[in-house]
């Protein structure tokens, strides 16, 4: 690597981590809690858990779960209801003043089994809550998310940047050493370097995934304006459905349409990922992988007739993959503790890397003043800098 190149990609790496550098603590910090926020909510109260019954007891009608629900909120509409891949008792119902709506939600989770509603968990509120949105878009909605994949990008580029930098280190010393006979600042620099190359590739994986997910928004957008947007244009000039069918119907006919797959969640008629005249029925996969990855099946919500099964677009698809790599949340126990062990030792990296900074700034600080030429005292009265005019 000729002298120029080494120049341009220390720049590179210097400048890229300095900018990202406090987002991506941030990130890491609010991380942290987020990988454990089942067991957080269970240890503050927040989370609402199923009895225990014995097992192989029969699934509610989805008619049932629904009342039960709209029991809660019964000025409200429904718009989605949910069931967590790990959490098959259980089904979390949303509602809102209007289908689209944003604000004034509330959620009800209900039995799947006795279709009985358990509770409301707190919404927008708790400290769950506070580290979510600080992890997602900083409480500034869609220009918080992509500012947030902005500093992921740079973050993708000071990793990248920092392994060709480690590359022609290596050369001289063996891997893994730390030179503890020399000065603290130089201790640092081998242990930041280590543990950067130790977790590189989780690094790269989490830090490409999560710029992914701060685009979600736009693909969600793009997937209803293409896909969706084509499949329902026979629609657009029908009138508005006069009643509703029955959701247990809908959900039947959408399993008997993908009997290999496992019902996700239901997006309600006129909500963002449905329309006015359609169940939008989500299948999902059964194994941890694919449990993420999700199938639409369009229902009429008249005729409770499929009228479409859409395979997502490859975009929609690499959005759902990378939610689960970003947030280990598949591999169970084992797989919180290896993203949080490694969520540490980041915050590590990232901690050292501006620490490393700050020292190489104060020393170059204090080189340049022991380098610099003793000024000449001023003539009594005189003001230091106002020499005389030449």
């Amino acid at each position: 690597m000729t002298p120029r190149t080494l120049r341009i990609w220390t720049w590179l790496h210097t400048w890229s981590s300095l900018i990202c550098t406090v987002f991506m603590l941030l990130l890491c910090l609010t991380g942290l809690p987020l990988i454990f926020h089942h067991e957080i909510g269970h240890l503050l109260g927040t989370e609402v858990e199923a009895p225990e019954m014995p097992p192989g007891t029969p699934m509610a009608s989805m008619d049932k779960v629904l009342a039960s629900a709209q029991a809660r909120a019964p000025d409200l509409v429904p718009t989605f209801a949910f069931q967590e891949p790990d959490e098959p008792d259980t089904w979390l119902v949303g509602f809102a003043p209007e289908p689209l709506a944003q604000e004034g939600t509330r959620m009800v989770v209900v039995d799947a089994r006795t279709g009985e509603a358990l509770g409301e968990p707190p919404a927008e509120e708790g400290f769950i809550y506070v580290m979510f949105k600080l992890h997602v878009d900083l409480f500034a909605g869609l220009p918080g998310k992509l500012f947030l994949g902005l500093m992921g990008l740079l973050m993708v580029i000071a990793i990248v940047s920092g392994v060709v930098l480690y590359a022609p280190f290596m050369r001289k010393l063996p891997f893994g050493t730390v030179r503890r006979d020399r000065s603290a600042r130089l201790k640092w620099l081998d242990l930041h370097n280590l543990l950067g190359v130790v977790t590189l590739s989780w690094a790269l994986v989490v830090g490409f995934t999560g710029v992914i997910n701060t685009w979600a928004d736009l693909v969600i957008k793009l997937w209803q304006f293409d896909q969706l947007g084509s499949v329902l244009a026979p629609y657009k000039s029908a009138p508005p459905p006069t009643r509703h069918g029955s959701l247990q119907a809908a959900t039947a006919v959408a399993q008997a349409a993908e009997p290999d797959m496992k019902l996700a969640f239901v997006a309600f008629p006129g909500t963002q990922l449905s329309s006015p005249h359609h169940f939008a029925v989500f299948m999902r996969g059964t194994e941890p992988l694919t449990a993420r990855l999700f199938k639409p099946v369009l229902v009429d919500v008249q005729s409770l007739e499929v009228t479409a099964r859409l395979d997502l677009p490859w975009y929609v698809t690499g959005l759902l993959v990378s939610q689960p790599l970003h947030f280990g949340d598949y591999g169970g126990r084992p797989m919180q503790i290896l993203w949080a062990v490694l969520d540490v030792i980041t915050i590590f990296v990232l901690g050292s890397g501006l620490y490393l900074w700050l020292q190489r700034r104060r020393t170059s600080s204090r080189q340049r003043l022991s380098e610099a030429p003793d000024l000449p005292e001023p003539a009594q009265g005189q003001p230091l800098g106002e020499g005389r005019a030449s």
